[in-house]
């Protein structure tokens, strides 16, 4: 969706040509894990790809990267994100020192938003993938009605608790036309040393079933993994410190899944503008009777 119609106001994403939001109905479910391993993913697969890590209360992503280095500007009007191993990177971790709280309402988190859309000097991008903040808030919603966005990756882990929020976050993003392009369980089961067998803590296939329930795809069903957790302790996600490892490779297929999918909700996308644009000039054709 090259040049986002609908980002007027946002020249800096021009030639940005798809967004993918990574959103969880509700905190600590791994949605940042997911997303900066997605977009690692995109990079390894020769992607120019951006991560914007817009959860503005609890920014992840500078540990998660080993990136604690305040940003800059080189032309006095842009912010020049970080760049990690030709991926461009930009948090709310590189202007807030990490001890400091922050305490802000609604319009403080849009005009925030709003920045990281219009200031940041994000150049050519295949894909910019964002960590939204849990839930179903202002931020969202800042996101869907600013942008043409491409579509939704949705994060759960299968408890009840977890996938309640999951519906609700679907439904959302149904409600802004955002198409949810697919359903990530995380933390699905756990493998113990020693032994072969899956061990499901947090229930089985709660996602999985939901995902069927709500037609929405299923991308990956990814197991409780040290090396996943220390990954992201030393800021080196999974997808590059062990690519060959089986959570590897199931972050590299979803996010090859919805490289296709993407690709099929921009067609979809810009043939309801050619069919709206068609009418419209229809519309104005018709003559005028007295």
């Amino acid at each position: 969706m090259a040049g986002n119609q609908k980002a007027k106001g946002f020249p800096s994403l021009d030639n940005v040509s798809n967004i993918i939001l990574v959103a969880s109905g509700k905190g600590g479910v791994g949605k940042s894990t997911v997303a900066v391993n997605l977009a690692s993913a995109l990079r390894l697969a020769g992607h120019k790809v951006g991560l914007l890590d817009a959860d503005i209360y609890g920014p992840s992503i500078p540990t998660m990267l080993n990136l604690h280095k305040e940003v800059h500007s080189s032309d006095g009007k842009h912010i020049d994100p970080h760049e990690i191993r030709g991926m461009k990177v930009m948090s709310m971790g590189f202007l807030i020192p990490p001890e400091k709280a922050m305490i802000w309402r609604g319009p403080m988190l849009h005009s925030a938003v709003t920045q990281f859309l219009r200031d940041v000097n994000w150049g050519s991008l295949d894909y910019l993938i964002v960590d939204l903040p849990p839930g179903t808030g202002d931020v969202q919603l800042t996101f869907a009605q600013a942008l043409s966005v491409t579509g939704a990756v949705v994060v759960s882990t299968p408890q009840e608790v977890a996938l309640a929020d999951v519906i609700r976050a679907r439904a959302m993003f149904e409600s802004v036309k955002i198409p949810v392009l697919g359903l990530i369980e995380n933390m699905a089961y756990f493998i113990c040393d020693g032994c072969d067998k899956k061990h499901y803590i947090f229930a089985q296939e709660g996602a999985r079933k939901t995902a069927e329930r709500f037609g929405i795809p299923f991308l990956a069903e990814l197991p409780l993994e040290i090396m996943v957790r220390q990954g992201g302790d030393l800021g080196m996600p999974v997808v590059e410190s062990e690519p060959d490892s089986p959570i590897a490779q199931a972050f590299i297929a979803a996010a090859t899944d919805i490289v296709a999918r993407a690709e099929v909700a921009t067609a979809e996308q810009r043939a309801r503008e050619a069919a709206e644009a068609e009418a419209a000039a229809g519309h104005r054709s018709l003559p005028i009777v007295n």
